[in-house]
């Protein structure tokens, strides 16, 4: 079970626009650029770094992220940074999303959205590189780039064609179609959904049961499944193997192994 009592607070001079807090081996992290919880360079830089971060402490096995109060995720960027048309700017900004959501798919634990209200554009995005997402009932959630003359530049078209198929992304992306709660999860865009106010203790829930199981195997795992999306299943398949022959260099496989056998829990070392 995961330990109720936080190990480590936020320090907010270190991430810019994020509140980080552990818990046992999750951590928590919270969007914290109030009313909406709009993206910024810096912020989008910070959760870079930070998946980095956590990505090095081997203590950690599972990320929660989600906005601070009742009605925001994110509303994603800030509209404000693109209206005098400057390209340079632009590019700067497309390259702190890429790098940022792209570091968090690539997070080797589990990561977890913990959607607690809107989450519009860039914060949709961030949603969609987290490995799962519960909705708040109240929740909704939209691409609305193209309504002002953009696109999503963060992963948006990929990973939204991905989770809920073509049909829906074009819905969401070329119509503009917001989605609520229960769409979402009749498409896919949710795993499940959650009262307000019960998105995070939910998500929580779920990363205590990655606890249970062996973060090197996880780890090969996510690998696995992702590199589905880019090849045809027969192609990965020596991959599969080879990844699972890899895991007997690991501790953790001893661990698991010996635990079964002697009727106890495994104490995973992520090694």
């Amino acid at each position: 079970m995961t330990d109720s009592t936080p190990t480590t607070s936020a320090t907010p001079d270190g991430y810019a626009g994020l509140r980080v807090e552990k818990r046992g081996h999750t951590a928590i992290v919270t969007l914290t650029n109030p009313p909406a919880h709009t993206w910024t360079a810096d912020s989008l830089s910070a959760l870079t770094r930070l998946v980095g971060d956590l990505d090095a402490d081997r203590d950690i096995y599972a990320l929660v992220i989600t906005g601070d109060g009742e009605k925001f995720f994110s509303a994603g960027a800030d509209l404000k940074l693109f209206a005098d048309g400057d390209k340079g700017r632009a590019a700067t900004m497309a390259k702190r999303f890429g790098d940022a959501f792209e570091a968090l798919a690539g997070f080797r634990g589990v990561s977890i959205a913990a959607i607690n209200g809107y989450a519009m554009g860039g914060g949709l995005e961030c949603a969609l590189a987290c490995d799962l997402r519960i909705a708040e009932s109240h929740a909704v959630m939209a691409l609305p780039e193209a309504t002002v003359g953009l696109l999503p530049c963060a992963g948006g078209t990929q990973w939204l064609s991905w989770t809920v198929g073509e049909s829906w992304a074009k819905r969401m992306v070329l119509l503009g179609e917001r989605v609520d709660a229960e769409t979402a999860l009749r498409i896919g865009l949710a795993d499940e959904i959650a009262s307000k106010g019960e998105s995070l203790a939910k998500a929580l829930q779920w990363a205590e049961r990655v606890q249970a199981q062996s973060p090197t195997s996880v780890a090969a795992c996510k690998q696995l499944i992702q590199g589905a999306r880019h090849a045809a299943p027969w192609s990965r398949l020596p991959a599969e193997r080879e990844a699972f022959v890899a895991l007997f260099d690991t501790e953790d496989q001893r661990e698991g192994v010996q635990a079964f056998l002697g009727k106890r829990s495994p104490q995973w070392r992520n090694r």
